[in-house]
Formats: structure tokens, C-alpha cells, sequence
């Protein structure tokens, strides 16, 4: 497209006054990455992610020409995830659907073998644990069980966030051995 202004709101304005749509593709390069990111942090599969970000860009071809956007990044940030929560809450309401069904038809029917196997398992895992660097296990602890993320880590340790990473690659692998060879 010849002569595409650079500025986000000069795109903006003459999008609302042309409808060209090439100009909403001028804002889709420029910040999918960002779009992207976000998808993937809040639906976590690659998939659903890449999916999300094609309709996001689908919807800003009439959202932006109904919708006075000042500061675009952030509108769009916004937008993004919202999108993102009504796609899990959509999904949520289906895999509770799902599970539900699931669990009345299996109620109450384990397998006694496997059940015995599981709490070994469990067993296993827990003194492996116990045997970890104090760093490891504590970071592994908080991000598997307390399901934390690693700036929460952070906060929550004192350590920064190369060294929670680290801790956090190194107990996994350790547990793996420590499992295979006590399994």
C-alpha cells in the first residue's frame, strides 16, 4: 500500500473515514507478536492461540470503525483479553459439561491396582522431593503445587528469576532420576 501513514492514529482516522482494510493489516503486522503473546498466556496451546489472534484482527475490522480508540496498544491489550476470558469461560462452561458426565458414569469404579500403584507413585515423588536442594525443592514446590508463576517465585523467594528457572529445570530433572530409579 503506497503512502501508509506510520503513526497508529493516523491509520486509525483514515481507516474510519476509507474502510480500507489494508490499513487494519498495517496494524496486524505491527502487533501480532503482542496479540499473540497474550493469547498464548491466557489460553496456553499454540493452537487456540494463533486461532485467537485471527479473530481478534477479524472483529477489529468493524470494532475500529465504530469505536473511538485513543491509545490503540492498550485498547487493543484490553480487548485481546477479553477475548481470551470469554473463550475459557466458553470452555470452561463445556468441559464442566463434560466432566460431569464423565464422572457419574465412572462413579465410585477404580481399579484397586492402579489406586495402589498411584499412592506409591505419590509416595515415591514426595521422598524424592524431600531429597532436593532446599533452592529446588522450594521453587518446585511453588510452581507445581502452588501453581505460581516465576515473578511470584521471585517475590515470594528473594532469588531472581534465572536462578528460580534454574532451580526450577534442575528439581525436575532430579526428580525424574531420583523416580526412574527408585521406580
Amino acid at each position: 500500500m503506497l503512502n501508509a501513514p506510520s503513526d497508529d492514529q493516523e491509520i486509525l482516522l483514515r481507516y474510519k473515514k476509507t474502510g480500507e482494510v489494508e490499513l487494519v493489516g498495517i496494524l496486524y503486522s505491527r502487533y501480532m507478536p503482542l496479540v499473540f503473546g497474550v493469547c498464548l498466556k491466557y489460553l496456553k496451546d499454540r493452537d487456540e492461540a494463533k486461532d485467537a489472534v485471527m479473530q481478534v484482527f477479524e472483529r477489529l475490522v468493524t470494532l475500529l470503525r465504530t469505536h473511538d480508540v485513543e491509545q490503540f496498544k492498550s485498547w487493543l491489550f484490553v480487548t485481546t483479553r477479553n477475548h481470551c476470558l470469554m473463550q475459557l469461560r466458553a470452555k470452561k462452561g463445556k468441559i464442566t459439561e463434560e466432566l460431569s458426565i464423565h464422572f457419574m458414569e465412572n462413579e465410585g469404579f477404580q481399579h484397586p491396582e492402579e489406586q495402589v500403584q498411584l499412592e506409591e507413585d505419590l509416595g515415591k515423588l514426595e521422598k524424592c522431593l524431600e531429597k532436593l536442594e532446599l533452592i529446588q525443592k522450594q521453587c518446585v514446590n511453588l510452581f507445581f503445587k502452588e501453581e505460581k508463576c516465576y515473578k511470584e517465585i521471585t517475590l515470594v523467594t528473594g532469588f531472581d528469576i534465572n536462578k528460580v528457572k534454574s532451580a526450577i529445570q534442575n528439581g525436575k530433572r532430579n526428580l525424574k532420576i531420583c523416580m526412574e530409579k527408585h521406580g
